[in-house]
């Protein structure tokens, strides 16, 4: 429990940035889903905005701090990878 004014700030500040974070990786979860499972379809056309959606939320949140930079750049590659095996 916080006991100061500066500490009882601190936790809201958390809470909000949890929060936050939690909704931005939400976004970022459903969007590679969307990717993974349009690209599983096996239909190229139907599959590029969905995997440019996904690359595009992941590098959103990399930039605000949620998702590691590494992290980002891996599912990306994996993701317009396995578009590109598609033909």
């Amino acid at each position: 429990m916080a006991n100061h004014p500066s500490a009882e700030k601190r936790n809201r500040q958390r809470t909000k940035r949890a929060d936050r974070n939690r909704a931005v990786k939400s976004a970022v979860r459903t969007a590679v889903k969307k990717a993974r499972s349009a690209v599983a379809a096996g239909d190229k056309a139907a599959a590029t905005p969905a995997v440019k959606a996904a690359s595009k939320k992941l590098a959103r949140a990399t930039a605000k701090g949620v998702v590691h930079k590494n992290a980002a750049a891996r599912l990306t590659s994996r993701i317009e990878t396995a578009l590109a095996k598609l033909g």
